[in-house]
């Protein structure tokens, strides 16, 4: 399928590896010019030329930390009106509610709720001036159902999610939408970095936690991430144009519900 975006161009933030590495890359393949974004220069400028010579597309790193302001800076300087906008950032640490002081709580708000609202908030008006604008936040399935230990992610991103939805139909007639992409568990660093926690406390191999956590999952597998960046490539189409302020829940069937 064509997506339509082909010559479009994209701020894919934290996207040296993982979830983000992903949703740029399948944006890479319909055309798409891209803003890469990453703290580690080597596994940054690695992941480019990667993505240039699968896909020819023309792909800019920026070396920076999206949470800060600098780092934002960094971003709209290498490309000051993008007509798409992935946000993402990596989220807190498992850690039990008791253990969290009031720096690591701000913190934690910062970069999951605060970081993204202030990327829309600088990328919006050229949207609208455009009749274009495509922006996807890769949140949760702890926005819907609580993972114990990642209690400060999960409030955060939701607090994103709220805030996004008056958002999102405000400027729907401007051809631009908001969506949210809420993963549960996908086969990425992030996710093996939870294993070893667990298998170090549990005293099991880090084999044993991930078969155990495929089973409870209903379709017995982790999704892969180029599932996950298809689905957001699609959201950022020509197609998806009716599709706004939506939480589309990625998850195996692991969210046990309805609606």
């Amino acid at each position: 399928m064509d997506l339509g975006i082909r010559g479009r161009t994209a701020i894919v933030c934290a996207s040296s590896q993982g979830l983000g590495k992903a949703c740029a890359r399948a944006l890479a393949e319909a055309g798409v010019s891209l803003i890469i974004n990453g703290r580690n220069r080597t596994l940054l400028d690695q992941t480019a030329e990667e993505i240039r010579q699968v896909t020819g597309a023309e792909v800019w790193p920026v070396l920076a930390d999206v949470s800060t302001l600098e780092g934002q800076q960094a971003l709209l300087a290498a490309c000051p009106a993008p007509d798409i906008l992935i946000n993402n950032n990596g989220g807190p640490p498992y850690r039990d509610f008791r253990e969290l002081d009031r720096q690591a709580m701000l913190t934690g708000v910062t970069m999951n709720m605060i970081t993204p609202i202030e990327l829309i908030q600088k990328v919006i008006e050229p949207m609208a001036a455009r009749g274009f604008g495509r922006i996807v936040n890769i949140t949760s399935i702890s926005v819907k159902m609580p993972v114990a230990g990642l209690d400060l992610s999960s409030a955060a991103r939701a607090g994103l999610t709220a805030f996004l939805s008056g958002v999102a139909r405000k400027i729907a007639d401007k051809n631009i939408t908001i969506n949210n992409i809420l993963p549960g568990s996908f086969d990425t660093q992030r996710l093996r970095n939870g294993f070893t926690v667990a298998a170090k406390r549990s005293g099991q191999s880090e084999s044993v936690m991930a078969a155990h956590a495929m089973a409870e999952i209903p379709a017995k597998r982790f999704g892969t991430p180029a599932e996950f960046g298809q689905t957001c490539a699609f959201l950022c189409s020509v197609h998806a144009a009716y599709i706004t302020g939506q939480n589309i829940l990625l998850d195996g069937g692991a969210y046990p519900a309805a609606f």
